[in-house]
């Protein structure tokens, strides 16, 4: 479907074409070492890591289901999302998890397994284990962005969805290989300007579109069923459509979803953004900058909720005739799966001389001479497809120019995730796999050579996957609450002095394991069974494995304490310090966790303020903004209070491109 003007597509091609420009610029300066290419020298000011670490979460797939939520539900969607799409991991990173993660001087988070055990064979187990899943994990992340951006695409160009998906793929990859971590950062700038102006000039438009709330309320009801649409407190029951009844029980999801987020966060921080921060004051300053900078996204995602629901109301005056449309197409094609679905329709839709006419003719006549439009938001259950509100306002809703506009910033925030999540899979490899059992004595060239062929193969496998997957939902959440649950208990290892790289290996294999099989033979499976009995699996394995192997030598992990100053139970290790010393240890741990509370309050009302602005709900907008004040405070009080002073940023020497510690550590170990 052809809906764009040539203004629209000179400007999305500008983007594109600038967009590679940019990478080749950057290939001589990613290339110079493994370390430049993956964490940029380590040099990189806060500013554009959290303008970074903000592009990252903002991607077009995680926004089209987000939007999908807030169709359905209004605010109360951002209480589903508290599964990811809601960033609450930022609290902890924040807090502590980010600046303990760069106190290690490691490159990967399988990397820092060493770091924390030492060089035995159980930690050289779990760094290899730990590598496998990582990757595993972003090409699960890579299927999820393939499926959004062909379920978005095909809306606005005249070719198959695949087709459409397949060639912005390839220009983000070309992107990716050539200009490493710094061609990401510095185009994640400028595509988080784009963004963030974009994110106000919809919310605008969303904003004048409402006459007041009670009026959105109604046409809300009458359009998705949901009586309670601008209300901003989840309830124990609520109204869903078909194929979402799992999420009726709002309150229950919501606080499974936050444990998840409070365990992931505790576990969280391994990433290039904060191992490659300049010191630890940083660490927590771009946090807060990616916190700030996310929150633009919800009054744009409300705001397409909004003009989605409008444009529903105007496109079907008879509802019944989606889920007509729908029996036809289930009758003509009876073999149509929940995955082939979309494909089919667009198909049909673009090509309709392919098919029989009696397909042709009963669309026309049940919904008249734009049947085209009106089928692509025809979903498998009979009702709107709410993952194509999104790609549908933008066609149906916004002006030329504003349109090319918007659609430039949703593929910067696919491209931007994308080239976050290609970079860590792609290091994870070469660092951890390729380079630490492989070529340990491989030249950085060669380095360089082989993260650009991992990265062909990774986005290839990511590809594949995602143009298979049956929805986007469906994909997230099982990623989510299933297979990275299986990891959870690797926490473990921050905060137990007697977990074990053997106990870690354990967890890891038993909970993923679980994750594989349970995707394989039990995949109607509901969210929160699935993270129940992995995250189980994996403490099982982790606690059980660690009570029966042999812990680090107390050299070992008085390094890594002394070094990343966690807090849990360390007593055999912390006593092993002065009086003195363990006085500031204990400080500082209790600001960190009394910050906790307070960030993820600051960070929830910081997302429903703006809104519950757009929808017009004021009366719910000043009974929340005390509530935000109150977090401000926390955050002040406790943590930005405490903030240590900047640090010059401290460089470790290389060898070959190896951290020279490490390099050291290596020669070590083999005479030993």
């Amino acid at each position: 479907m052809q809906a764009l003007h040539t203004t629209d597509y000179a400007i999305i091609i500008g983007y594109l074409f600038l967009t590679v420009v940019v990478g080749l610029y950057m290939t001589r300066k990613a290339s110079s070492s493994l370390d430049h290419y993956f964490l940029a020298g380590r040099s990189m000011p806060w500013y554009l890591l959290g303008i970074a670490g903000m592009t990252a979460w903002f991607d077009m797939t995680g926004t089209m289901i987000i939007t999908s939520f807030l169709y359905m539900l209004g605010p109360r969607g951002l209480f589903i999302e508290f599964r990811g799409g809601a960033v609450l991991v930022l609290a902890l990173l924040l807090a502590y998890a980010g600046k303990w993660h760069r106190r290690s001087g490691c490159m990967t988070g399988a990397e820092w397994t060493i770091f924390r055990f030492g060089h035995c064979s159980g930690a050289g187990a779990v760094r290899v284990i730990s590598a496998v899943l990582g990757v595993t994990v972003n090409i699960g992340m890579l299927a999820y962005l393939v499926r959004g951006t062909s379920l978005f695409l095909d809306m606005f160009f005249p070719y198959p969805p695949t087709t459409c998906a397949l060639i912005l793929v390839a220009i983000t990859t070309i992107y990716t290989m050539c200009a490493g971590f710094y061609g990401v950062v510095l185009a994640d700038l400028l595509q988080g300007i784009i963004i963030m102006i974009t994110c106000v000039i919809v919310g605008f438009i969303a904003w004048g579109m409402v006459p007041d709330s009670s009026s959105l309320a109604s046409v809300a009801s009458q359009v998705t069923g949901n009586s309670q649409w601008t209300h901003s407190i989840p309830a124990w029951h609520t109204s869903m459509p078909k194929g979402y009844g799992a999420y009726q029980s709002l309150i229950m999801f919501a606080l499974f979803y936050l444990v998840r987020n409070i365990l992931g966060g505790m576990n969280g921080g391994a990433e290039p953004r904060y191992f490659g921060a300049r010191n630890d004051r940083e660490c927590g300053t771009q946090s807060l900058l990616q916190g700030i900078t996310v929150a633009f996204r919800w009054p744009m995602m409300v705001g397409f909720a909004v003009m989605g629901i409008y444009l529903v109301k105007g496109m079907y005056p008879d509802p019944s005739a989606i889920s007509q449309a729908a029996d036809l197409i289930h009758k003509s094609f009876p073999a149509v799966t929940a995955s082939s679905w979309h494909d089919l329709t667009s198909s049909i839709a673009a090509s309709p001389a392919r098919y029989a006419p009696s397909v042709v003719e009963g669309l026309q006549g049940i919904f008249g001479a734009d049947w085209g439009a009106k089928l692509a938001l025809v979903g498998y259950h009979g009702t709107v497809n709410p993952e194509r509100i999104l790609p549908a306002v933008l066609t149906g809703m916004i002006p030329v120019g504003l349109k090319g506009l918007i659609l430039v910033a949703m593929f910067a925030a696919m491209m931007s995730t994308f080239t976050a999540t290609v970079n860590m899979a792609s290091a994870l490899f070469v660092r951890d796999i390729y380079q630490n059992l492989m070529r340990p004595r491989a030249a950085n060239r060669e380095l360089i050579a082989i993260s650009w062929l991992t990265t062909l193969v990774i986005v290839a496998v990511g590809f594949g996957l995602g143009i298979t997957a049956s929805s986007i939902n469906d994909l997230w959440g099982w990623i989510i609450m299933s297979l990275t649950a299986g990891g959870t208990a690797a926490m473990l290892r921050l905060y137990w002095w007697r977990t074990t790289a053997w106990g870690m290996a354990g967890g890891a294999l038993l909970g993923c394991m679980g994750s594989i099989l349970q995707r394989a033979f039990i995949h109607q499976m509901v969210e929160w069974q699935q993270f129940i009995i992995m995250t189980g699996l994996s403490f099982i394995g982790t606690v059980g494995v660690s009570l029966l192997t042999r812990i680090a030598s107390m050299e070992t992990m008085m390094h890594f304490y002394k070094t990343t100053r966690p807090f849990g139970w360390w007593g055999p290790v912390k006593a092993q310090f002065t009086k003195e010393e363990q006085k500031k240890l204990t400080s500082e741990h209790r600001n960190d966790i009394i910050t906790v509370p307070f960030a993820l309050l600051w960070q929830v009302t910081m997302f429903l303020l703006p809104m519950q602005l757009v929808i017009k709900s004021y009366s719910s907008f000043w009974l929340t903004l005390p509530l935000f004040l109150v977090g401000v405070a926390g955050l002040y009080w406790f943590w930005w209070r405490n903030l240590p002073k900047a640090e010059p940023t401290q460089k470790l020497p290389e060898r070959d491109g190896v951290p020279l510690k490490e390099a050291e550590a290596k020669v070590t170990a083999s005479k030993t």
